[in-house]
């Protein structure tokens, strides 16, 4: 976890800290504009852009109204395409693992328990996120999946590892709950009747400051 830290530090040192808030607010504005074609399709207003070399090489948005699935997150949505891609390409195991290794995800919203489990199993070692999730969050609010792991799955014999992940919360955070405060305030569509519109300080989900 140290390494990763002092990396950071100097990578926000050969850059200068303002171009670096630069670069960090710039994707996050392109997982915003995930988040606001989920919204237009009546899906939970959460993005996210998979980063590589500074370049975005997936992105995705909440799917789980359209899907009728509710592990079609963002992130998840997004994993899944990396995933094909590599598989049609040829790549080994190993070498998608090098690959995740080597990526940055952006999201609207702090990835939940099981979006943070994934990420830490596929070995992803940066995750930069706009709000905070008081209710489900896997990156501190509830559970500190990002430096603990998710632990063993399947019991004993499971065999697979989980890396620690840098978390950095707070990233236009205010527009990233200004969507969820949209979605809630018209009512979600496919939630179980009757149901009732859901006011913004239920939601669990808060801004902070970057």
């Amino acid at each position: 976890m140290r390494e990763v830290e002092d990396e950071k530090k100097i990578v926000k040192a050969s850059m200068g800290e303002v171009e670096y808030e630069k670069k960090l607010m710039a994707f996050m504005m392109l997982a915003l504009e995930q988040a606001r074609d989920a919204l237009r399709h009546k899906e939970v207003p959460i993005g996210c852009v998979v980063v590589k070399d500074d370049e975005v090489i997936a992105s995705g948005s909440n799917r789980t109204n359209a899907s009728g699935n509710a592990t079609r997150h963002a992130e998840m949505e997004a994993i899944d395409k990396l995933l094909l891609k590599w598989q049609q390409s040829g790549l080994t195991q190993e070498q998608v693992t090098d690959m995740f290794a080597s990526c940055e995800l952006f999201v609207t919203c702090e990835p939940c328990i099981m979006c943070a489990a994934a990420l830490s199993i596929l070995g992803i070692q940066r995750v930069f996120y706009g709000c905070r999730n008081d209710r489900f969050g896997g990156c501190g609010s509830v559970l500190p999946i990002h430096s603990v792991g998710c632990g063993p799955c399947g019991g004993k014999s499971s065999n697979h590892k989980t890396q620690n992940i840098q978390c950095t919360g707070g990233i236009l955070a205010e527009e990233a709950v200004a969507l969820l405060r949209d979605f809630y305030e018209q009512g979600n569509p496919n939630a179980p009747k009757p149901h009732r519109p859901v006011h913004t300080s239920e939601t669990g989900f808060q801004a902070s400051d970057f």
